[in-house]
């Protein structure tokens, strides 16, 4: 699958009539190729996810306008820094709003972000507010497009999914290349399992992820990705069967294959599978909950 995408970065694509696609220049292990930047409709477009504080991806993005193009609308799946810091830029350049579901904490589960020595925070746009508020199920539409907003908290709080057409512009929370990071406080696996299980409920087939190719059978990736976490649960609780441990111990004998360098992002997963157990009473921490804490099953 990953040879097949490789794309331009600040070329812009025809992905089907009415949407286009400009790859941001920030390749990494987290954000593959890097971000995907939808230009949604033709004359008076939106622009979804505008990505990170690059010049030359606002630049890109731009130069694929047509002549006489214009940008309506700013929308934004969620504010991490690979997805949201180039919106404010962007809407100077052409005055349009940013609309999302709400600044960095909006969605954000209360008791998680009160936790001292949780961590996370990876890669927050903490600076990030937008102009305008988009609830869940509310319609933006502009020249000849439509977009339903799902909120589908869990990756972050103020993850929001947008239904146009067949298709569904997925954020983080559905990729075809990878799975998504869940990363508390920020991220909530609980969340993130109702988020996918309310997405394998709707009709669309297609999903336009934040990072690498369209994925054409939605609904088979989302049931995978549901399976593959419901199995990650049970493998740490086989671990914690073996005896108390640390979200990185544990992170060690589930993710054996996982490369050194994507162990910390392992273990984040891990706390995130911790906490949802907690949630069910099936483990608990030796005091707060915590990165460091040492779990036990119950």
């Amino acid at each position: 699958m990953t040879d097949r995408f490789d794309p331009t970065p600040g070329a812009c694509d025809t992905l089907r009539p009415g949407l286009r696609r400009v790859l941001a220049p920030n390749p990494s292990p987290m954000t593959f190729r890097g971000t995907n930047s939808y230009i949604l409709g033709e004359g008076r477009v939106a622009v979804i996810d505008p990505g990170p504080a690059l010049p030359a991806h606002l630049d890109a993005l731009l130069a694929a306008l047509a002549p006489g193009e214009t940008v309506s609308h700013i929308l934004v799946t969620h504010s991490h820094v690979d997805h949201s810091p180039l919106a404010r830029p962007l809407a100077r350049a052409t005055g349009a709003p940013v609309l999302a579901f709400g600044d960095s904490a909006a969605g954000r589960r209360a008791d998680l972000a009160a936790l001292s020595g949780l961590g996370g925070g990876e890669g927050v746009d903490t600076h990030f507010t937008p102009d305008a508020r988009l609830a869940d199920g509310e319609t933006v539409a502009g020249d000849g497009w439509r977009v339903k907003a799902i909120h589908t908290p869990g990756h972050m709080g103020n993850h929001l999914s947008f239904a146009w057409q067949d298709a569904i512009f997925s954020g983080d929370h559905v990729m075809g290349w990878a799975t998504s990071m869940v990363s508390p406080p920020d991220g909530d696996l609980a969340a993130f399992m109702a988020s996918l299980d309310r997405l394998a409920a709707r009709p669309e087939a297609v999903l336009y992820p934040g990072h690498g190719a369209p994925v054409a059978n939605g609904p088979a990736r989302i049931a995978k990705l549901i399976a593959h976490r419901r199995a990650r649960g049970a493998q740490i609780l086989a671990a914690l069967a073996a005896g108390p441990a640390t979200p990185g111990q544990i992170a060690r004998t589930v993710y054996a294959d996982t490369p050194a360098a994507l162990l910390p992002a392992a273990t984040r997963n891990v706390l995130a599978h911790l906490i949802e157990l907690a949630d069910k009473s099936l483990a608990t921490p030796e005091g707060e909950i915590s990165a460091q804490a040492r779990w036990h099953r119950l």
